[in-house]
């Protein structure tokens, strides 16, 4: 049986090895709560993309170190489809190498999940999906003013009013934060505009987030540190 072409597609990458978390397991697999991770916390937004009606397809991208990740996601095998594939370091090194190994199983919008950051707010995604309808481009964001963490983040300059809020700025982990008032948790997109997102996670590349419409949560915890 095929499975139906998703109404939105999310890449979820799982490759990394979050050295700076310090601990012996996945920082995704850190338990939060009797029977909750940092993993199943940052899939609710997901999860309520599917109970608003939306067939959704999850593109996890792994490496040999997280089968542990692997086995885990099997709990969510019956709410969203699951699609695994592998990302070779060498070929495809860091965040832009997952995103560019997940592209070509995803279809429709889609959006960067990350397996170790956790925003406010459950129906965030679907609120940026509908944003980025307007504009190619939506992140949720919040906001953040300590330059130690916008090093280690997304980082943003967003401005504006009534209810309005457009990315001026955009880098990733900037040496110098200076202008950075923000930093993003997720990132939505259209298909067409789909191509550039391995460019959100590069050091080196222009950013594709600057004109983007930002949707303001209260909090975004990144658990890839001790301090998370």
């Amino acid at each position: 049986m095929t499975a139906p072409t998703p109404d939105v597609s999310v890449i979820l990458p799982c490759a990394g090895f979050g050295t700076r978390f310090g601990a012996p397991y996945a920082k995704e697999l850190h338990c939060l709560a009797p029977g909750v991770t940092v993993l199943d916390r940052s899939l609710e937004a997901v999860v309520e993309l599917v109970k608003s009606g939306l067939c959704v397809r999850v593109v996890v991208v792994f490496g040999p170190h997280k089968l542990d990740t692997v086995k885990y996601l099997a709990r969510y095998a019956g709410t969203f489809q699951l699609v695994f594939v592998y990302q070779d370091d060498v070929a495809e090194p860091g965040l832009d190498g997952a995103i560019r190994c997940a592209l070509p199983l995803t279809a429709g919008p889609v959006a960067l999940v990350l397996p170790d950051i956790v925003v406010s707010g459950v129906d965030s995604l679907l609120s940026a999906l509908r944003q980025a309808d307007v504009t190619g481009w939506s992140v949720v964001a919040a906001e953040e003013r300590d330059p130690g963490v916008l090093r280690q983040m997304g980082a943003l300059t967003v401005a504006g009013g009534h209810g309005v809020v457009t990315v001026e700025a955009a880098a990733e982990k900037p040496e110098d934060p200076t202008g950075f008032n923000a930093l993003w948790g997720i990132v939505a997109v259209t298909a067409e505009h789909a191509h550039r997102l391995p460019d959100v996670a590069r050091r080196d590349a222009d950013s594709p987030l600057a004109g983007a419409r930002a949707l303001m949560v209260a909090r975004i915890v990144n658990y890839n540190t001790t301090e998370g």
